[in-house]
């Protein structure tokens, strides 16, 4: 895969004009861009690491940029989209609003307006990618958990204490403290309410056999 830290613009528009005026604009604009005739020129382009975005028209033979926009998110692929069109319609903006185009620009636009839309593009996307390489860190943190300090790490964040847990587990209380302590050093956390934060983000689930039991 293709790694970078400068932004990215992506311009998918089969009207070499455009694709021409548009690289030009960016490019002036202080911006990386890479220009492709048709959605299916684009998707054979390997997937950025890095913040980017696309500029895409929504009327283009073959698959159309609202088709390109579906096959994006079904192959796992995030990246904001600007829509630029001449032939848009509200049926149309929303459509692709919805699923979570940034903006929806009709031609003749405004570049400043196209700029500014990239702008918040690239922005998402930086802060996107912040949250996701948060996630994958705590992720790893998780991963140095024994099977039965993930036991322990997935009871103490339901905010049961060591007694309890102990008895939902069949081990002595001590050995809880034990397994707590070894959870909030792994985990990188100073409190209770801060290992929940880093639960919640890890997407730790208490297994059903593990629910504590009405009291």
């Amino acid at each position: 895969m293709t790694t970078t830290t400068a932004p990215v613009i992506f311009i998918v528009d089969d009207d070499a004009s455009v694709r021409k005026s548009l690289t030009r604009v960016m490019t002036t604009a202080g911006y990386t861009v890479e220009a492709f005739a048709s959605a299916r020129e684009f998707m054979a382009r390997e997937p950025l690491r890095g913040p980017g975005c696309v500029v895409l028209d929504v009327r283009m033979p073959g698959l159309t940029g609202l088709d390109l926009q579906e096959a994006l998110a079904g192959s796992g692929r995030r990246v904001p989209i600007v829509f630029i069109t001449g032939h848009g319609d509200i049926s149309m903006s929303v459509q692709a609003m919805k699923s979570g185009a940034v903006d929806f620009l009709t031609k003749p636009f405004d570049i400043e307006s196209l700029l500014e839309a990239i702008r918040r593009a690239v922005a998402k996307d930086v802060q996107d990618l912040s949250e996701e390489g948060r996630t994958a860190e705590i992720l790893e943190r998780v991963k140095l958990l024994t099977a039965r300090e993930t036991e322990v790490f997935a009871l103490v964040v339901t905010g049961m204490l060591n007694k309890q847990i102990a008895g939902e587990l069949g081990i002595g209380e001590k050995t809880v403290k034990v397994h707590r302590a070894r959870v909030m050093e792994k985990m990188q956390a100073g409190s209770v309410a801060e290992l929940v934060r880093l639960a919640d983000r890890a997407g730790v689930i208490v297994p059903t056999s593990l629910v504590p039991s009405p009291r």
